[in-house]
């Protein structure tokens, strides 16, 4: 916002100091102009006076009050004068002490404005209204310097993965225009499955774009009636892989979107299932339900994880222990569409390695109003 250049604070707060006391000095004049022509001791002493020169003081200065005046009018525009020299030079000198840490905070909101996220103001000593806005710059430059680092590697990421796909589609369509003879059913099918990830990775990047928004209506649903409706929905591929899916639990009601709380649950279970044991394994999910608080819980049977893997597993594009693609391999996207949904409903994402083998994931959503009993 372009402004018109206008008197510092520091020179605000400096004449206000040396305005104030430059008031309290002609308060103080004034009120001895009122009292002290009529103290008692200036009456006493007017009253000793003899006849004679009390005749002359009458003759020489008409009234008691030009009396005061001629006498103090000298000692009161020194005063005066000291007064207005001390107040602009110890306002000035306090104005800048006070202001100090208000010039470091505007430095650092320059330096954020140009780019330097890492910056911090660290304003030292007591808490004080200067150091809790300091101390909140701080704490918003750490979360959008966290933000901005996420996203330039999301898009990296992002960028990576939709590139495979068409450079695979570029290398076989140069195959084919190089060799006519080659089978035009195997190219289509081949094309057809590559572009179909693509796609799915396209939806994906845009439900995760959907849930950091937080752009979606809001409702009260029942958390153990959509993991019914995920683990129905994805039976039959447990039972493809030869896996048993137990479903348990209370009746957990919250408030938030019917369509991404089914995403989140069904790319949980999705997961169990496709990284789970090659035969005979098992995904649990359970709902409970705590005082103020509702809970999904996901477990499978699996590989024993390392506890580094398992803090890597919410990033985008992760893939556990490789990135090699199976039919079912997903986009990567998984649990990072869960950690954005779950922080769209001001929820909290719990990710830890079972010491048998496998993953738990606990999703803790705020209670619907009177859904926790």
């Amino acid at each position: 916002m372009d402004r018109q250049p206008g008197p510092s604070v520091r020179l605000k707060l400096t004449l206000s100091y040396a305005g104030f006391l430059m008031l309290a000095g002609l308060l103080m004049l004034v009120a001895a102009w009122f009292v002290g022509p009529s103290s008692p001791s200036l009456e006493g002493l007017l009253r000793r006076l003899p006849p004679e020169i009390i005749g002359l003081l009458g003759a020489l200065v008409p009234g008691r009050h030009a009396f005061f005046l001629r006498a103090y009018a000298p000692t009161a525009a020194i005063a005066m004068a000291f007064l207005l020299v001390f107040g602009l030079i110890g306002g000035w000198l306090l104005a800048g002490r006070m202001i100090a840490p208000l010039t470091r905070i505007t430095d650092a909101t320059r330096k954020a404005a140009n780019g330097s996220l890492s910056h911090r103001i660290r304003l030292p000593g007591r808490r004080d209204e200067f150091r809790e806005l300091a101390d909140a710059f701080d704490t918003m430059l750490a979360r959008v310097e966290a933000q901005v680092a996420e996203q330039q590697r999301f898009a990296a990421n992002a960028s990576h993965e939709l590139r495979t796909p068409l450079a695979i589609t570029q290398t076989l369509l140069d195959v084919a225009r190089t060799d006519p003879n080659r089978d035009a059913a195997d190219l289509v099918d081949r094309l057809r499955i590559i572009n179909t990830r693509a796609i799915d990775l396209t939806e994906a990047l845009l439900l995760l774009s959907r849930a950091d928004q937080r752009s979606f209506a809001r409702a009260e649903v029942d958390l153990s009636l959509i993991a019914e409706d995920a683990t129905e929905t994805l039976l039959p591929l447990a039972e493809a892989h030869g896996l048993t899916i137990e479903t348990s639990g209370d009746v957990a009601r919250t408030v938030g979107s019917h369509a991404l709380l089914l995403q989140m649950t069904t790319n949980l279970v999705h997961n169990a299932i496709v990284h789970n044991l090659p035969d005979r394994g098992t995904v649990w999910v359970t709902t409970s339900v705590e005082p103020e608080v509702v809970e999904l819980t996901v477990e499978n049977t699996g590989e024993t994880l390392a506890p580094h893997l398992v803090s890597t597993l919410v990033e985008p594009f992760q893939r556990g222990t490789e990135r090699i693609r199976t039919d079912h391999a997903g986009v990567g996207l998984g649990l990072a569409i869960v950690k954005s949904i779950v922080q769209a409903h001001d929820g909290v994402l719990i990710v830890a390695a079972r010491p048998a083998g496998g993953l738990r994931v606990t999703v803790r959503l705020p209670a619907a109003p009177g859904g926790a009993r």
